[in-house]
This record gives C-alpha cells, sequence and structure tokens, in this order.
C-alpha cells in the first residue's frame, strides 16, 4: 500500500509557481490540416469545446 503523505509531497514540490508556467499550445486536425485551436473564432472554439472523444474501451460489438 502507498503512503499518500508522500505522494502528496511529491506533487507539491513538483508543482510550478505561476511565474514558471508556460503557456501551451493547443492544435486539433480541421478539415485535413492542422491549427492551433487560439486561432479560432468564438463559434469555432465553442464547437471545440463541445467535442467527444472515442474510447475504444467502452465500445461493443453487437
Amino acid at each position: 500500500m502507498t503512503d499518500l503523505s508522500v505522494i502528496a509531497k511529491a506533487l507539491d514540490a513538483s508543482a510550478l509557481k505561476d511565474e514558471e508556467r508556460t503557456r501551451c499550445e493547443v492544435w486539433t486536425r480541421v478539415m485535413g490540416y492542422h491549427r492551433p485551436v487560439a486561432s479560432f473564432n468564438k463559434g469555432k472554439k465553442s464547437e471545440h469545446r463541445e467535442r467527444r472523444f472515442f474510447v475504444e474501451s467502452q465500445c461493443r460489438m453487437g
């Protein structure tokens, strides 16, 4: 069994301060090519947030 306090201390030690963080640019495939989500218009950003992703383990044949 793992001691959760050890895990919590490790997570606290590895946490970045806000000034150490950098913005992550998210890209997605749209109509056969890749584009950064930040360049989407308001409607496309909303559509991107509503996407559902395929999870193979949740699918069944039949």
